[in-house]
């Protein structure tokens, strides 16, 4: 299996993000407690000034090219838990002209329409349509007012090497980092809220320095960033659309279990030598869902054990996962159908 935990490694050793573990005070959450929130950008100082009733905000982002798989989990339910527990306001920008220009949708039409699919699934998800924002570029025009004024403070030599990119692309792609800083400043310049979150994944974090550098230039305060862990696809490696080796919440029954039913495995090659020499569930791939989204610490540990000693075997935990999962998702895609246009619409920031 890859090493998933490398970037996130190398996030504290090479780039100055500190350990979640070393902070005294966090979350009684889930997210927290089983290490599915690696590092942080001063975290600390988000949190104190949340506990202290202090103008606070989360932005989170989704590329309008995708749709939710269950590697999002510990993003919304971490972005959950924050907003049912304080109240406060979830900006979600869906970044529909980036998926354009970055040539993964074909027309700005499809960008626009998987764009409020996902605002819709969003809704579904869990979050409060009276709480919660959605930043569709080609409906709310007016961030790039924003976007002009940041772009005065990003030179392109920084745009290439955070980003990579060539002279022969697109100057799209090279603008688009001025968007993304907009999108994350949005709620200090619209609405005074000085204290931002924004939970990201380690490969993104070379994005939203960006931001902090430029927020720094043009006064606003640095927002806070969570960095969450790399969890592995049913194939053991990064979990990915592109790699098709994820569970979505829009699959069904069957789907589901039949990527299950091919998931990694860290059982033996036989029933009778797994009995014997038991399995490695840290190599497993149902036992990793189960331990990080279905129990809590206490069953977690006894299938650990029982895996191990080979007590249960593949089969019996992909089964205890399959019905777990397919529970939570028709749940999600019962909620989906009743979702009325209107919460839609009133969550979608306009002009």
């Amino acid at each position: 299996m890859e090493n998933l935990k490398e970037d996130n490694e190398k996030l504290i050793k090479e780039f100055g993000a500190s350990p979640i573990h070393k902070l005294k005070d966090v979350p009684d959450f889930y997210t927290f407690k089983k290490g599915l929130i690696c590092s942080h950008r001063d975290f600390d100082k988000f949190l104190k000034a949340l506990k202290k009733g202090e103008k606070c905000a989360i932005v989170s982002g989704f590329n309008a090219s995708g749709t939710i798989h269950l590697g999002h989990k510990p993003v919304f339910d971490t972005n959950l838990y924050f907003q049912k527990t304080y109240g406060i306001p979830v900006f979600i920008p869906i970044s529909d002209d980036e998926s354009y220009v970055a040539g993964k949708v074909n027309t700005q039409e499809e960008a626009l329409k998987n764009s409020m699919n996902l605002a819709r699934e969003l809704l579904a998800y869990g979050f409060d349509p009276k709480k919660t924002f959605f930043i569709i570029d080609q409906i709310y025009t007016s961030i790039y007012n924003l976007a002009i004024k940041v772009s005065r403070r990003i030179n392109l030599s920084e745009i290439k090497a955070t980003y990579g990119y060539k002279n022969e692309e697109n100057i799209g792609l090279h603008f688009y980092p001025a968007v993304q800083s907009a999108h994350i400043l949005f709620p200090q310049e619209k609405f005074g809220i000085k204290h931002i979150l924004v939970l990201i994944g380690p490969d993104e974090d070379p994005h939203i320095r960006i931001s902090r550098d430029v927020a720094f230039r043009l006064g606003y305060e640095k927002p806070a960033i969570l960095h969450s862990t790399f969890l592995p696809g049913i194939d053991g490696t990064k979990m990915s659309k592109s790699k098709d080796n994820a569970i979505f919440l829009k699959d069904d029954k069957k789907s589901i279990i039949k990527k299950i039913s091919k998931a990694f495995s860290g059982g033996q090659k036989t029933v009778e030598e797994h009995r014997k020499k038991g399995g490695n569930p840290e190599n497993d791939i149902a036992c990793i869902y189960l331990s990080n989204f279905f129990l809590d610490e206490n069953k977690s540990k006894k299938l650990f054990e029982d895996y191990k000693n080979g007590k249960l075997l593949s089969g019996e935990v992909k089964k205890i996962l399959s019905d777990k999962l397919t529970g939570f998702i028709s749940d999600f895609q019962l909620r989906l159908k009743n979702v009325k246009e209107a919460e839609v619409e009133k969550a979608i920031l306009k002009n």
